[in-house]
């Protein structure tokens, strides 16, 4: 049985690298596979950015774009999907980044007085999160996102985003704290789990703590 998975993993592979090698010779039908085989995976990033499904779907359309386009950058000897999520992660980021305002965000020195509470970690039913992520303003999701579900630094979101490190702390914080006000009022089932994320259960797992990091 051992024998016969890795045989099919690596039947997948090569047809992968087929499928990949053939959107590099700019083939429709490789472009489809690629799109139809990575399509849940890169929808769940862009519904996490997003603020509906309809812009979602845009994002998703746009991400694929781009990676059609540089896909004769991609490194073969890498893993390709977290290479195709870094495109789609961009994306979703230039798709808001000139609807993000910061200016009503103030900088982490605000909160210092605030005390510090011990690590929590908490699993939601994915839609049951992703319909609270989503509730936040652009720049509270995205900095979330990135920092509590893509592991991003706040010193990396900064540069991203184009703001201070103190900035992305706060907007951090401040998303985490409205996340938990629509947890106190909501109905999810939520357990004790690392900060993972866990696809094949269905489930976004990710930190909730508004412990300053």
């Amino acid at each position: 049985m051992k024998g016969e998975h890795v045989t099919a993993s690596s039947e997948n592979d090569h047809i992968l690298k087929k499928h990949i090698q053939g959107c590099v010779r700019n083939e429709r039908d490789s472009q489809k596979a690629l799109y139809k085989h990575f399509y849940s995976f890169a929808m769940a990033i862009c519904l996490r950015y997003a603020n509906n499904r309809l812009d979602a779907a845009g994002i998703l359309n746009d991400g694929f774009f781009k990676a059609f386009k540089h896909i004769s950058k991609y490194e073969s000897d890498k893993a390709f999907m977290p290479w195709l999520g870094r495109i789609i992660t961009n994306t979703a980021i230039d798709y808001y980044r000139t609807n993000l305002k910061f200016t009503d965000h103030a900088d982490i020195a605000e909160y210092e007085h605030i005390a510090q509470v011990s690590s929590v970690y908490d699993q939601l039913a994915y839609n049951d999160l992703l319909e609270m992520v989503q509730k936040l303003s652009p720049a509270y999701r995205t900095v979330f996102n990135l920092y509590a579900i893509d592991g991003y630094t706040h010193e990396e979101i900064g540069e991203m985003l184009n703001i201070s490190a103190g900035t992305s702390k706060s907007n951090l914080f401040k998303a985490r704290q409205k996340l938990q006000d629509m947890l106190k009022g909501a109905d999810a089932r939520i357990y004790h789990v690392n900060n993972t994320v866990n696809d094949e259960r269905n489930v976004l797992q990710v930190r909730l703590n508004t412990k300053m990091q």
